[in-house]
């Protein structure tokens, strides 16, 4: 081997080295043969070992082709004395992430915030903001509460203050998905399970996302299921922002009518299907795909003005006519019987 080719192939081996280190950081930092940490990851990945994930989406397409359902989305973030401020600063760049990934608006995705520690403080309701920027500019502000871990008291506020229609939350009849997201780095110090159950029973979809030290139990008595879809595990917050394409197959589904469809005239979305539509003047087949022009029946409508004139029209028309075979019949009597007075003479 030529001199010239070694300094070529030391390259070629660096790169390949980093870009294997990039593939172990995204693994969440797992060591070969640890049971507890393989067991954490299961639930943060279980649904690509396995069994094919749901939906795939190609990370190097645009948002224009990738677009979240509307929601009614509160995040429910610990903000207790064991989250450093520099962990909470991460947390909160993951609530700019998901809002990135978002269709924002208010026919759109609406988001709120719930803060909490010992003490639980909405920092903005679903009515509050409308566009990305708001938001996120709104998610820079918040501060830490810095004691005490009471996720069951912040789950009951985010139910009876931030999920209410007069906090911003479409009614029922829109058929707007609500869905929660619990982050938290700790063990509740008050009860979570029949909080969450009662949430979960109102409508509430809940993903229940562990940090650190989280205690995975409580992950699952609070999320919905399947667990495996709803509980995630981070090892530290430093790789919080990893779990964004996580929540993006989640909750932002590629539109039907974009991926290709057997509509004949208009593709309707609606959300994980669709459906078809006529252009004006065509009605829909049978078979809902193709359109036929509409058939107008025409219906002809007398006048009854018109026809009333017609009737008194033949009306006249009959009595001159009998007026005048009247009158004939008369001059035709008159002419018989001066001829009879002709004939005697």
């Amino acid at each position: 081997m030529s001199m010239r080719m070694k300094p070529f192939l030391w390259s070629l081996l660096y790169c390949a080295a980093l870009l294997l280190s990039d593939v172990v950081q995204a693994t969440y930092h797992l060591g070969l043969g640890d049971p507890q940490l393989i067991a954490a990851q299961s639930y943060a990945q279980s649904r690509h070992n396995g069994r094919p994930p749901l939906r795939t989406l190609d990370p190097a397409k645009t948002d224009s082709e990738c677009r979240s359902r509307p929601l009614d989305l509160v995040f429910i973030i610990d903000s207790s004395r064991s989250v450093r401020p520099a962990e909470f600063e991460k947390v909160k760049i993951f609530l700019a992430d998901m809002v990135d990934t978002l269709d924002v608006g208010s026919d759109a995705t609406r988001v709120a915030v719930v803060n909490y520690a010992s003490t639980v403080k909405i920092e903005f309701l679903l009515k509050d903001h409308f566009n990305k920027l708001d938001l996120k500019k709104a998610i820079s502000r918040i501060e830490p509460l810095a004691a005490g871990t009471m996720t069951g008291l912040a789950i009951k506020t985010a139910v009876n203050d931030a999920f209410t229609e007069q906090s911003g939350a479409r009614p029922r009849s829109r058929k707007i998905s609500k869905v929660a997201i619990i982050v938290t780095d700790g063990r509740p110090q008050d009860q979570v399970e029949e909080v969450s159950a009662a949430a979960r029973a109102s409508g509430i979809e809940i993903y229940a996302v562990g940090v650190d030290r989280a205690d995975m139990r409580s992950l699952q008595l609070m999320a919905s299921i399947p667990l495996e879809d709803h509980v995630f595990y981070v090892e530290t917050y430093g790789v919080i922002e990893k779990l964004t394409s996580k929540f993006r197959e989640t909750l932002c589904g590629v539109d039907p009518c974009a991926m290709g469809h057997d509509c004949e005239h208009i593709c309707v979305n609606s959300n994980a299907s669709y459906y078809c539509k006529c252009r004006n003047g065509y009605i829909l087949n049978v078979d809902k795909k193709t359109c036929s022009l509409k058939q107008v029946k025409v219906e002809v409508v007398e006048d009854p003005c018109k026809c009333e004139a017609r009737l008194a029209f033949q009306k006249q028309t009959q009595a001159a006519i009998q007026q005048l075979t009247t009158k004939l019949a008369n001059i035709a009597g008159r002419i018989e019987h001066l001829e009879n007075m002709l004939g005697r003479a």
